[in-house]
């Protein structure tokens, strides 16, 4: 059994908290912040049990650039992050 480090985004629609795995392309939605925490915990692990059924799993992580660490997949981290303006 490996253990995972995923980065997730939240960001507040309306009136719902949509969270997001940008590596894995997985979202869910709550009413809060943490029911939105929850509910993307949930839905990355059914993606992670899908893939696992299939035996891709290592193939998806690796795609979705992350790196073992020991038993730890660790998602890649940004060294910079921002926002760009565009004109068009």
């Amino acid at each position: 059994m490996s253990n995972f480090s995923i980065r997730i985004e939240i960001f507040k629609e309306g009136e719902e908290y949509v969270a997001l795995s940008p590596e894995l392309n997985v979202s869910s939605f709550g009413e809060t912040i943490e029911e939105a925490k929850l509910a993307i915990k949930e839905a990355i692990e059914a993606f992670m049990e899908e893939c696992e059924k299939m035996g891709t799993l290592d193939d998806v992580l690796e795609e979705a650039g992350f790196k073992r660490n020991m038993d730890v997949w660790v998602s890649r981290y940004p060294v910079a992050e921002e926002r760009l303006a565009l004109a068009m």
